[in-house]
């Protein structure tokens, strides 16, 4: 029983870890593999863990922000920030469509993402239904990205 209760905390972590923005998939599957769960188990904690928030981004992150506005101004100008970055990450959307929007979420950099994608769609009122698939293939193309980067198959030395 002592062993379900390791394997139940190593998933769960990397679930929620995998939940936060920058960090997302390609710091929760590596974390999720070098805890020691299989591969299979790490990969599905890291994107379900990554995929959950983006349809409450989507639909109720300009909610959030204009209620942040309202109970505390000084936080106007991070917000404004994150609406910048979100509509100059959202032009890739808008020149190319849900191929863009793909491509935003499946490159593992900062600033890029399942977090950026699903803000960049909701300042542009895309649909969860245009979005969530175009956000779907992009982390799956993440995924096998930093799968190749965690077992080495892609090295920068």
């Amino acid at each position: 029983m002592q062993w379900l209760t390791a394997i139940l905390s190593k998933v769960l972590a990397t679930f929620f870890l995998s939940m936060v923005p920058v960090i997302e998939l390609r710091g929760g599957l590596p974390y999720g593999i070098a805890q020691g769960l299989n591969y299979p188990m790490a990969l599905f904690a890291a994107m379900l863990g990554n995929l959950l928030p983006v349809p409450f981004v989507i639909a109720y992150i300009r909610r959030v922000f204009a209620w942040l506005r309202g109970h505390n101004p000084r936080l106007d100008s991070v917000i404004a920030a994150l609406e910048r970055k979100a509509h100059l990450k959202g032009r890739v959307f808008q020149k190319y469509g849900a191929l863009g929007l793909c491509l935003l979420v499946a490159i593992p950099l900062p600033g890029t993402g399942a977090w950026t994608g699903a803000l960049a769609a909701a300042m542009l009122d895309i649909r969860i239904s245009r979005a969530f698939p175009a956000i779907f293939c992009g982390l799956c193309i993440a995924a096998a990205i930093m799968t190749a980067i965690t077992f080495g198959v892609i090295q920068f030395t």
